[in-house]
């Protein structure tokens, strides 16, 4: 009788670290938004109105923006585990500033802008670095859905924060909330550093067979689809990867910053993505209060009815990777990543418009859900499309075009009290719906199918 032919073991470390990722940023959006929910009783501690939050919001936003190309570079020269963890490791240090500033200290509004500010810098190198893991570790024929269960923890994270947080601040305070999230951080950054590596072939718990299949997966994005410019790795040479011979990867930290910079592509998506920030950012920094003030909800009944646009955000931003796959492999990368981003857009002004003006509060809140849930739908082909057209620099290219969108977050937060103040709660919406029909139209002078890389 023959003697059996051994299986290759097949490892999915990739999976195992992009779960992490949703992890990541599931605490990281509890870290931005615990400020919106704990706000009632911090202005009571602190004696803050709503344009003065709104002035703590943006301290956030602006420090989040203004990192953004440095965390790039960051992620391109030291890797996404060294950068990751250490700015994590900051956001827990940061939550421990908040929790610590006396009741009645003089000046608490400048303190908490500048530890907002230093909160932001640090959460800036999360979805830059994020990107760089996909460009190193995830085959283009899984990015979508990678990237979309990586943002579906922006949903997950958001939608956890009111009624965890609340339960929190009811029952021990609002200094409680930001310990919790201190020793999430703190918990993430640890476990990041165990887990993760900035290149297959140097985690030891990765298979030849998983090796291969990711190295096969980026060259044929390299080669755009047609003949590969390599011959497959044969086993050997895969197990020689493994070990302790190390490919030179000086090549990868080089910056093609001409290159970039000469794309209509990055200019359209920075037009787009600032849309996007604008009208996500309601939902972030303001629902919360909206559900408890402009429609007259208790902070129970509010919380729970602020659930429902995470909830939204979490399934769609799933759906949306899903269907991005699907459309690319079927269709191509333009309708799979630009028209389904464009669509999706487009059907989150009409929710949005439509939403503000119905009278029923839970119908609102569920009009005004969807619209964030069309928002998220489009939210994997940003940054896939930034991996697709930049492949190795995807760490610094994608962060360019994030910048733009937390300067429209960080516009919104201070922008819709006043618009709210001085029309009506239906005027914030309205400005949103527009700015992400302008973000739809701007799809389509995207080119994923042109990489900088061939």
């Amino acid at each position: 009788m023959p003697a059996a032919i051994p299986v290759a073991r097949r490892s999915r470390v990739r999976f195992v670290l992009c779960f992490w990722l949703f992890v990541l940023a599931s605490i990281s959006f509890m870290d931005r938004t615990n400020i919106a929910i704990s706000g009632l009783e911090l202005s009571r501690t602190f004696g803050l109105g709503n344009q003065q939050l709104g002035w703590i919001f943006s301290a956030f936003l602006v420090g989040y923006a203004s990192f953004q190309l440095p965390a790039g570079v960051l992620a391109v020269r030291f890797g996404p585990r060294r950068v990751l963890a250490a700015g994590i490791f900051v956001w827990a240090i940061s939550n421990v500033c908040t929790a610590l500033i006396p009741s009645g200290i003089a000046h608490a509004l400048l303190l908490l802008v500048g530890i907002r500010c230093a909160l932001g810098i640090a959460e800036a190198v999360m979805f830059p670095n994020a990107n760089q893991f996909v460009a190193r570790w995830v085959p283009q024929k899984e990015r979508g859905i990678v990237n979309g269960l990586i943002f579906a923890g922006v949903g997950a994270g958001s939608g956890l924060t009111p009624p965890i947080l609340t339960w929190i601040i009811l029952g021990h305070g609002w200094r409680a909330a930001f310990w919790f999230d201190a020793a999430m951080g703190a918990m993430g950054a640890a476990v990041w550093w165990l887990i993760a590596r900035d290149r297959p072939e140097e985690h030891p718990a990765v298979s030849p067979a998983e090796l291969r299949e990711i190295r096969e997966g980026l060259e044929e994005f390299r080669s755009g689809g047609a003949e590969r410019i390599d011959s497959h790795p044969s086993h050997d040479e895969t197990v020689r990867w493994m070990g302790h011979s190390q490919p030179d990867h000086s090549e990868d930290r080089k910056i093609r910053w001409r290159a970039m910079f000469s794309r209509v592509d990055i200019v359209a998506m920075m037009v787009s993505y600032f849309a996007y920030g604008y009208a996500s950012w309601i939902f972030f920094s303001w629902f919360y209060l909206y559900m408890a003030e402009a429609r007259g909800l208790n902070l129970k009944t509010s919380a729970l009815f602020s659930m429902l646009p995470f909830l939204c955000m979490t399934v769609f931003c799933l759906g949306g990777g899903y269907a991005s796959d699907r459309l690319t492999r079927a269709v191509g990368l333009r309708v799979g990543r630009c028209v389904l981003a464009a669509v999706a857009m487009f059907l989150t002004g009409v929710f949005l418009v439509v939403g503000s003006r119905v009278r029923d509060p839970l119908t609102a809140a569920i009009l005004l859900a969807l619209g964030a849930g069309c928002l998220y739908f489009s939210q994997s082909s940003f940054w896939s499309v930034s991996t697709d057209i930049a492949g190795k620099n995807s760490g610094v290219f994608s962060s360019i075009v994030n910048m733009s969108c937390q300067i429209g977050a960080a516009l919104t937060t201070s922008l819709t009290p006043w618009l709210a103040a001085h029309f009506d709660w239906k005027m914030p919406f309205t400005v949103a719906a527009g700015f992400v029909l302008v973000g739809a139209g701007a799809w389509l002078l995207v080119h994923p199918e042109r990489a900088l890389e061939v």
